[in-house]
């Protein structure tokens, strides 16, 4: 009967090419039977052949198959179908429900022995334009300091490289690499891939709260893609404890991704013990990104409360160059190690705020931040920022109406840790058609906002200085609604290099 059933499923493909569904492949759509082996068998029959995938918009498809993943190669359109993905008692956690992987293999670079800051070229002919990244195991860098200490990460970074090896300036290495142990080449598809809509509901794992990230989305290892009008819930998380998640859409090793019209959910926040022993907030992410380049998301909602600090943030990423958000509402905006440029238009952000360290350009412009600082530079990797930072037309609302001081620009460095690279602060600071919400702050000992804070230093010992800390800051048109004065740091030995323009 099996035979029988194949024959006849081939010859009804063939008569109608135009795209497959699940139900070909067995798929009931009850929310009851698990449909997951159907649809991996699904996307592996529309790779082969080259066709869409196309889901029952009235159906609900369990997906439990422990360990499966559906590999996407195709245009997919899941339309108003929902998807429910059960983690409550999962074995292989790490493995993606969905992946979205390139039509051509990686291919290992030879013979580039170094790599400077700014280079234009490889000097060597590229298989198509590709994503390239580059690691030199001999350095270390962004050895983190604090409760998730570690012993930092080998010195490495992506960029995007035309075929005949001319380096994308907006993606430009940002790191001397004196020695490269390792170079590959990873080409762009030509062919926008597009999955639309889908309305994907996870089920929370029961775990404890340990650092054993589950990997249980979609991972998007393919360039040139765009995700349109997806929808992702949670349901049944526990109030004491829980596994984190790396991001239900991850992009790993991937350029030019767009995600549009999508809505996201925050997960809990839970406590577990850090790396140097001690109680440490741990939480997931929604949207991740790592080692990537050229993602811009638009439109984008969430569906918890983006003010509610019972709840992580949404996005986090490592590695990554050229990050956008325009018109997007989400409780966080988190670069953990090396963003290049980052653009944050018409967006509003809620508690956690806007973090990040890293390099070249942060825009932050038509947007609003309701977080105890406008823009804050992890402390954990040693609050430093080589490049600019442009705020204009902003509002800035702090979440917490108990605060005794209040800056707009925040990190900690004390000099004791090396954390392999020099830190620095941003060179030049434009604030303009800023207002600064303060009038609900309540402690009468609150001066008025510093545009500095002190950075972790002890502001009677200024001797000892972690930064190149000097540049411009340009006021034009800032509105403090309490009146009171606009400072640049109670700090201000440290800041003494900086010139304030009003």
């Amino acid at each position: 009967m099996k035979k029988i059933f194949v024959i006849l499923l081939f010859a009804f493909v063939a008569c109608n090419p135009r795209f497959v569904t699940y139900e070909q492949f067995g798929a009931v759509g009850d929310g009851v039977h698990d449909d997951f082996p159907a649809i991996v068998e699904t996307h592996r029959f529309a790779n082969e052949k080259g066709l869409p995938v196309k889901a029952d918009e009235g159906k609900t498809y369990l997906l439990r198959g422990d360990g499966l993943t559906a590999v996407i190669q195709t245009d997919v359109d899941f339309g108003q179908a929902r998807f429910v993905i059960d983690d409550v008692d999962l074995t292989h956690y790490k493995t993606p429900v969905f992946l979205v992987k390139p039509s051509q293999e990686p291919v290992q670079l030879d013979g580039i022995a170094s790599l400077s800051r700014g280079q234009k070229s490889l000097g060597v002919a590229l298989p198509a334009r590709s994503l390239v990244e580059v690691v030199d195991d001999s350095e270390k860098v962004y050895i983190r300091k604090g409760l998730n200490q570690n012993n930092g990460t080998d010195k490495t970074e992506v960029f995007v490289a035309d075929a005949d090896g001319t380096i994308e300036a907006s993606s430009a290495p940002v790191w001397d690499y004196v020695s490269v142990s390792k170079m590959v080449a990873y080409p762009i598809d030509r062919k926008t891939l597009t999955i639309r809509g889908g309305v994907f509901t996870t089920r929370a794992n029961q775990m404890p709260s340990r650092y054993t990230y589950h990997h249980r989305g979609f991972q998007i290892e393919r360039s040139n893609v765009r995700v349109e009008g997806l929808t992702h819930l949670v349901e049944g998380e526990l109030e004491e404890h829980g596994a984190p998640y790396t991001g239900f859409l991850n992009v790993v090793k991937a350029a030019d991704i767009l995600i549009t019209g999508c809505t996201f959910t925050a997960h809990k926040t839970y406590q577990t013990i850090g790396a140097a022993g001690l109680p440490v907030s741990m939480g997931s992410y929604d949207l991740g990104a790592n080692r990537a380049v050229n993602i811009r998301w638009e439109h984008c909602r969430q569906t918890t409360d983006i003010d509610d600090s019972r709840y992580w943030g949404l996005f986090g990423s490592n590695f990554c160059k050229n990050l956008s958000m325009d018109d997007c509402v989400f409780s966080r905006f988190d670069a953990h190690m090396g963003v290049k440029d980052v653009t944050l238009t018409n967006c509003t952000f809620g508690h956690m705020g806007v973090q990040m360290v890293g390099f070249g350009t942060i825009l932050l412009q038509d947007s609003e931040v309701r977080a105890s600082r406008l823009i804050s530079f992890r402390s954990d990797y040693g609050s430093s920022w080589d490049g600019d930072i442009i705020v204009r037309n902003c509002r800035f609302v702090p979440a917490r109406k108990s605060l005794k001081e209040l800056s707009l620009i925040i990190g900690t460095n004390d000099g004791t840790h090396d954390f392999g690279y020099e830190c620095r602060l941003p060179e030049k600071i434009l604030l303009e058609n800023l207002v600064i919400d303060d009038s609900g702050l309540t402690d009468e000992r609150y001066a008025g906002p510093m545009i500095f804070g002190t950075f972790g230093r002890d502001v009677s010992k200024p001797d000892l200085l972690p930064y190149r800390a000097e540049g411009q800051v340009v006021l034009k048109n800032v509105t403090v609604l309490s009146g009171k004065p606009l400072g640049l740091s109670r700090n201000e030995a440290m800041f003494r290099g900086y010139e304030v323009l009003r």
